[in-house]
């Protein structure tokens, strides 16, 4: 058994400078303006399924600078960048906040430093903060101050520790469908994520007023015969906004996962989804002001490899659109919006 570095002492060995704290703070100040309504842009989160390589990431996340620039009246892209790989099974690659390389024994210590390392290089080369998924409630303090979005999984949704520590969150926080897909669970979620809490965390009792910025990500499901059943169409978009209604939430807000449940994981269908939804955005001005914003797994291969194969850009998890048209789509996107 090892200790770990505390939160502070690996916020202290890799600081964040002034000029980058300042251009978080304005990145989470237009992202939360989208999710409260104040601002009409759309926020496009894409990148690849787990964050596996820093060069082939941090080359990935810069492509996305320029595009920024060309669509930001338009979008807002958050970078995903996935340090953390939840496994169903719990075998297989965890990401690198576990395994800082794939093919080598787990170092959690040298994890917390490349998940650190990588965010941060990320935000300095390309001016945008990016989005990771809290898989471990503990592991927030060693990036709460780099991230600009967090994702909840659909295996940590139902978990009372995530949704008490999201409750103490400064940014937007996406809470998935659960794997049965139950909008009932997702939205109880961000009720209680948007509820002041006390609670004890990392050995302290700690006071939460809520985060009013807590908004569901629809993922798509897996019925009881293990087939993959979707939840992007407009029947399902109604019927969301008629159970947001229902609730004492603040900001109602869907994001749409268009891989994972919603595909098939069939990576190719993300283009086809996104394009349906923009049309139901469209086509219905209910739509249009609950969706605001879609998750795409991209990276710069399209497609997944096997660990070890060393194929750059390319997916060791899930399989990405490539490059090419992830670019294709996003300005699909900001035409259709």
């Amino acid at each position: 058994m090892n200790q770990l570095p505390s939160p502070e002492d690996i916020k202290r060995d890799y600081p964040l400078s002034d000029d980058l704290k300042q251009l978080k703070k304005a990145r989470d100040m237009a992202i939360a303006d989208v999710i409260t309504g104040k601002d009409d842009r759309f926020l496009v989160i894409i990148g690849p399924c787990s964050a596996d390589n820093e060069d082939s990431v941090c080359d990935y996340v810069n492509r996305l600078t320029s595009i920024q620039e060309e669509v930001r009246d338009k979008l807002i892209l958050i970078p995903r960048i996935y340090t953390n790989k939840p496994r169903t099974t719990g075998e297989g690659y965890k990401g690198i906040a576990s395994q800082p390389d794939p093919e080598k024994a787990p170092d959690m210590v040298e994890g917390l430093i490349a998940m650190r390392k990588m965010h941060i290089r990320a935000i300095k080369e390309s001016g945008l903060t990016c989005a990771d998924e809290m898989l471990y409630p503990e592991n927030w303090g060693y990036v709460e101050d780099l991230l600009s979005y967090v994702a909840i999984g659909a295996r940590s949704v139902e978990d009372q520790q995530h949704r008490l520590t999201v409750s103490g969150f400064d940014v937007a926080s996406g809470m998935k469908n659960p794997t049965s897909g139950d909008f009932s669970v997702m939205l109880n979620s961000v009720y209680a994520a948007q509820h002041p809490h006390h609670f004890v965390y990392r050995g302290y009792e700690v006071e939460t007023s809520g985060n009013p910025l807590t908004h569901v990500v629809l993922r798509g499901a897996v019925n009881k015969h293990g087939n993959s059943v979707q939840n992007y169409h407009y029947e399902d978009l109604m019927r969301l906004c008629e159970m947001y209604e229902k609730m004492d939430l603040v900001y109602p807000a869907a994001v749409v996962d268009v891989n994972h449940s919603n595909s098939g994981k069939k990576f190719k269908e993300q283009i086809r989804i996104v394009k349906e939804i923009m049309h139901n955005r469209q086509v219905s001005t209910v739509i249009r002001s609950l969706v605001k914003g879609v998750m795409i797994e991209s990276y710069i291969e399209e497609g997944c490899q096997k660990i070890g194969e060393h194929i750059y850009g390319k997916s060791i998890t899930d399989p990405c659109l490539g490059w090419s048209d992830s670019k294709d789509l996003i300005y699909h996107i900001a035409e259709n919006c």
